[in-house]
């Protein structure tokens, strides 16, 4: 199930919802990666680009999105910053980049959205380089949390925008290369996350 027709609907308000909702929880999570130099640094998902003006200088960037219209967003945003950023169109579970390319990778609110967790961490792993490191801000139950509100909303929503019952754990099992640093709670009680993993 391809989620580009609902984010084209969405493009235009994408950022009235979100932007100021998660600026600080960006902020929050991209300091954990401290102040990278001559990185090159992969946005997954890079949606309108909410994360651009918070990026540290000095990097090489590459962002990739499935929807054209949340690229165009990130385009114009890129261009008020006066950043330098490659932006590609591109299913983040399964992206035409060479293995190991990149030294860091930034996954925020995008795990969450794709059909398979799993496929899309695989990718992110199979891209870094070994010791690379992976930025995650999402959210994700624990293991063997009922949560049945979120279980039971999650078909419908997972149409819309985003599933609501994806288990982080679940996923990681199938990318054994990587392993976690940082695990903390971000917002609501925990169900959201920063996370940071590293490649073996």
């Amino acid at each position: 199930m391809s989620l580009r027709a609902p984010y084209t609907l969405w493009s235009g308000i994408y950022d009235l919802g979100v932007e100021h909702a998660t600026e600080e929880l960006r902020r929050r999570s991209l300091s954990l990666l401290g102040k990278p130099q001559e990185q090159r640094i992969l946005l997954a998902g890079i949606g309108t680009g909410l994360d651009l003006a918070l990026l540290p200088p000095g990097n090489e960037y590459l962002g990739i999105d499935l929807t054209p219209a949340m690229l165009r967003h990130a385009e114009r945003r890129a261009q008020h910053l006066g950043l330098e950023i490659d932006l590609r169109e591109g299913d983040v579970q399964a992206m035409e980049l060479p293995d190991a390319r990149f030294d860091i990778v930034i996954m925020h609110l995008i795990l969450a959205v794709v059909p398979d967790t799993a496929a899309a961490l695989r990718e992110a792993a199979r891209v870094l380089r070994p010791g690379g490191r992976i930025l995650i801000l999402d959210k994700f139950l624990r293991p063997g949390q009922s949560a049945p509100l979120r279980r039971l909303a999650s078909p419908l929503l997972a149409r819309l925008a985003t599933r609501t019952d994806v288990v982080f754990e679940d996923a990681l099992i199938e990318a054994p290369d990587l392993h976690v640093l940082e695990d903390r709670p971000a917002l609501a009680g925990g169900w959201f996350r920063h996370i940071l993993l590293e490649k073996d």
